[in-house]
């Protein structure tokens, strides 16, 4: 996959009234859309994919992707189901209403090109900066300073290297082969 940069798209104007009648006060999803605005970009990510080939997912979308699966813990299938079916992701997203999505090895793809250029920083940097200047907290109170992407998503993003998508577990077989 190349990468042809594009700047962030506006949220399609359909798109942006429907969601903000059917839901007036927001959702996580469109909070995070209207404060983070565009904190990423695809230039950011562009020594990520090679200059020829057929053209990538735009990246800075990918990486608000990564960020909301981690948010809602959902898996790489789920995350990619949420894209085609859910307005407030696609208001976040910038999609039209009636987009497709992508394939969820996409999701994989993206990680794995994060890692192995050792740019796990790109996507984490601007995300813990915004949370510093908006004062956001965690659930105890502490100023916000560490991104846990959960079990499925790769939880030590930060730590390169570290990150492997396990096959989710399947306790039938588990409970035969004695695991």
């Amino acid at each position: 996959m190349s990468l042809h940069a594009q700047p962030l798209e506006p949220i399609p104007d359909l798109t942006s009234r429907i969601a903000q009648a059917s839901f007036p006060k927001g959702t996580l999803a469109m909070q995070l859309r209207d404060a983070l605005g565009s904190i990423y970009q695809d230039a950011d990510f562009v020594e990520l994919f090679p200059k020829r080939g057929r053209a990538a997912e735009a990246p800075w979308r990918l990486a608000l992707v990564t960020v909301l699966q981690a948010l809602e813990n959902l898996s790489d299938r789920q995350a990619a189901e949420m894209v085609r079916g859910r307005l407030d992701w696609k208001y976040a997203l910038s999609l039209p209403l009636d987009d497709q999505g992508f394939d969820a090895s996409i999701l994989v793809d993206f990680r794995q090109r994060l890692l192995s250029h050792g740019a796990q920083d790109r996507l984490l940097e601007p995300l813990l900066r915004v949370c510093r200047e908006h004062g956001w907290r965690n659930r105890r109170g502490q100023t916000a300073h560490r991104f846990d992407m959960g079990d499925r998503q790769c939880a030590g993003l930060e730590q390169s290297g570290k990150c492997r998508r396990e096959p989710e577990s399947d306790p039938q077989r588990d409970r035969r082969s004695g695991s």
